[in-house]
Order: C-alpha cells, then structure tokens, then sequence
C-alpha cells in the first residue's frame, strides 16, 4: 500500500492547502515554484516518487486506490483460473507494473518482464476516422509472448549503431542509433507493414493532463505556423470506442488516446490479452491463437474502473532546487532556445467538482498535448489518426529528474528509450525542435551542463 509524503506547515504557509480535503488554488505571486502538481504535489525524491496518492483524497476514494494499485501490480494468468485469469492468447506482458516499473518506465528491451516496449503494426491507408488499418491476422499490435500451445505472432529484433555526434567546441557525445525489425512471424506479413517501437511512459500526473480543458489545448495549436516561430504544434482527433465519437486525443506517444478509460482498457486488451467492457472481443479474434471461449469480459468494469482511478489519483513529484542559480540559468536558457515553445510550462486544470482534489490548479507539466514533427531521425513512419510518421505527442517533462532513481539508475528517453541521457535526447531532436538543437549545440559547455541541471530539477 501507498503512503504518502507532504510536506507541510514546516516550509511555508503556501503547503497548508496541500493537505485539506478540499483543493486549494494559488495567485501567481504566492505559488511555490516546487508545486509542479499544485495542491496535487509530493515531496518524495526516492524509489517510490512517482508511486503516491495525491493528498486530500477521501476515505472512499483513498480505498479505490488502493484497490486500483493492488490490480496495477496483479499478475494475470491464463484460463482457467481461479482468479485473474483471462491472459493472452496473446500477449506483451503479464501485468501494468511489468511495463511501468514503479509507475514509471520500463526497460527497452524484448523478452524480460520488466520489458516496457510495445510495436504498433498496420499497412499503409486509412481505416474508419483515419484510424490505422490492421494488418490481416496481426491487428495493430505485434504481440510476441502467448499462452501454452499457442505460436507468438512474432518476435522484434534490436541493433543498435553509434553515431557520434561531435559539438562546435569539439565535444563529443555518443548516440545509439536503433534499427528495428520483426523476426519469425507465425504467418507471413505484407511486404508493405509499417512498424512503431514505442517504451511505455510513466503514469503519474496523468489525471491532472486529462483535467486540462481542450480549450486550453487547442488554443496552444498553431498548426500552420501562424506566428512563424517554427513551431506548429496540431492536435489529434481520435475514435473513442466507450462514447462511439472522435474525441481530442491527449494520451499515448502520438496522443492517440482521448482519456485514460480508453488507454488503460487498451494496456489491458492489447498488452495482456485481457478483454473489458470497452474492448470485449478478444485481441485475437480470428487467429489461431484465439481460445473461443465465452469469458468476455475477463475483468468487469468496477476492476477496469479502479486501475483508471488509481492512474487519474497519482499525484505529482515537487520540483527541488528551484532557486538554485545554476537551475534558474538553464530555466532561463529553456526559454531562450523555445524549448518551451513545445513543452509548455505551466498551465491550469479545469473545475470539476468531482475532483477537487485536481480541480483548478497551477500546473507544470512542460508538455502541450499536441504534435510536433520532430524529423527524421525520431520518424516511425507509421501515421496514427492524425500524426504523421514524424510526428509526437510532446512528453511531459515533470518527474524526469527524478527518472534513474525511479528505475533503478537506468533511465531511457524518447519514444522508445533510445537515449541513456537527457543531452542525448536533446541531440536527437529535430524537425520543429532542430532550430533549438542547433542553438544548444552552440553553447558553451557550462551552459549546456546549465540547461540539463535544469531538466533534473524539474
């Protein structure tokens, strides 16, 4: 079980909101620059940062995620069971804390249990609400484990390249440069299949992103490049299956789900096989993995409903050293190269008065929602509704100072993990970032050393 940590009274009157029942707001002069989650804020900076319920939750609720959490970490296994049952045929994973350790990443790797990566598979064209088109056989999906006597649909393969990237000043660094491919598929694949490698992202924070209003969002989106910065951030527009309606997508790595209801139904139908009221066919339907029996759904909607609440009520790490002079010199220099220009740094939750506890707060997430073609070292080449294949959700950056304690002093950037280092995934970037790239490529090396304890900071 969770505990929570807050600190409160003993630093500033500013925290004595943190801990009431009801949400607190706070003008821009009195904001504590620490509360990246506002009253939603907590300040652990160990293993288990990314892993508390926000404050103020009511007993009610607090059970609810608490139930929520034990089913986030719940290994399922194949029918008949007892309990849990209901994974695979296929799979990639046997539980949601497989892919995000300690409610934060995974490993990019294949085969482990603590394996966070995912492929997304279609062939070229547009399905219905320009969905991508399933691959006969595959779905949209590449699952490589099954249950016994089945044949996994395929395995990914993995090799990485150097590429040394060498700075004006004659610095140099070391990227890994991955190459992906599909190795023994159960049936033969269309010469024409596209593939995205994706590492599962953390998911704390994510009910504060799903308060954002799609007014503020939207009003983030310049998709023709308006004001001629260079950055024209668009968003998605995405089928959501639980209202039958194309809705604002704002969640997955091309922001290609419109709430967490849709996405953690999603993990579980493709991730581990297992049907819900959202997704009640089987990932399987018409392959020979398929178990034709009439179990669906295999977790009912109180238990999908649970793990979303867990999920909306993971409250946010602080932001520490904040008025540290280094920190405030790479803050300042994040602004000057329009590093912000995508990842947005404060915005404001909606009112809700079902969730006080994340209804109008300051926020600080550093990420619009929206997408940014990014170029084409970082290119999939697999459109996802609206997202081309150059094409990214910006990432929240909240918490990524925080991501090698989390994961055990191994942290992984970028969409698929492809990066060891935060200077690695800035040299990666491209597209509508390369302008900013460039410039911080120009800096000396005290200022791009600057630039990075910012980012830990936050």
């Amino acid at each position: 079980m969770k505990k929570v940590l807050v600190v409160a009274m003993i630093l500033s009157l500013v925290f004595t909101g943190v801990v009431c029942k009801k949400a607190s707001t706070f003008t821009d002069e009195l904001y504590d620059a620490r509360l990246s989650g506002g009253a939603a804020t907590v300040f652990l900076t160990n293993a288990k940062a990314f892993g508390s319920a926000v404050p103020g939750l009511s007993g009610w609720d607090s059970y609810i995620h608490d139930v929520g959490d034990k089913l986030f970490a719940q290994t399922f296994v194949s029918a008949p069971a007892p309990h849990f049952q209901g994974l695979g045929g296929v799979y990639n994973n046997v539980s949601c804390v497989s892919c995000h350790h300690n409610d934060s990443k995974g490993i990019p790797t294949t085969g482990l249990v603590n394996s966070g990566l995912l492929t997304k598979i279609s062939i070229p064209g547009e399905g219905a609400n320009r969905a991508p088109l399933e691959i006969p056989g595959f779905g949209t999906q590449l699952q490589d484990k099954v249950t016994a006597g089945k044949t996994a649909e395929g395995k990914i393969s993995i090799t990485y390249t150097d590429k040394v990237f060498t700075y004006p000043d004659g610095t140099t660094i070391t990227l890994r440069n991955p190459s992906y491919s599909i190795v023994t598929p159960y049936a033969t694949l269309p010469a024409n299949y596209l593939m995205s490698v994706r590492l599962g992202p953390p998911v704390f924070g994510l009910g504060l992103l799903e308060m954002i209003p799609e007014s503020t969002i939207l009003a983030l989106a310049d998709e023709n490049d308006v004001d001629g910065d260079g950055i024209s951030g668009k968003p998605n527009y995405v089928w959501n299956p639980s209202t039958n309606k194309v809705e604002l997508g704002r969640f997955g790595l091309k922001a290609n789900n419109p709430t967490l209801l849709v996405q953690v139904a999603g993990a579980y139908h493709q991730d581990m096989g297992i049907t819900n009221p959202v997704f009640p066919k089987e990932a399987c339907y018409g392959q020979p993995q398929y178990d034709e029996r009439e179990d669906e759904p295999e977790i009912s909607d109180s238990m999908l409903r649970a793990t979303v609440f867990y999920i909306q009520s993971l409250a946010v790490p602080a932001r520490r050293d904040v008025t540290d002079a280094t920190v405030l010199r790479g803050q300042q220099l994040f602004t000057q190269l329009k590093c912000a220009g995508c990842h947005t740094p404060l915005v404001r939750t909606g009112v809700d008065v079902r969730f006080a506890t994340l209804s109008n707060q300051r926020i600080q997430p550093f990420t619009d929602l929206l997408l940014h073609d990014m170029g084409s070292d970082l290119a999939d080449g697999r459109p996802d509704y609206h997202a081309s294949g150059t094409e990214w959700r910006t990432p929240p950056l909240w918490g990524i100072g925080l991501l090698p304690r989390v994961n055990g002093n191994a942290a992984f950037y970028l969409h698929d993990g492809r990066a060891r280092t935060l200077e690695e995934a800035i040299i990666w970037h491209g597209g509508e970032a390369e302008k900013s790239r460039q410039q911080f490529a120009q800096l000396s090396k005290t200022d791009r050393d600057a630039l990075i304890r910012f980012l830990q900071s936050l």
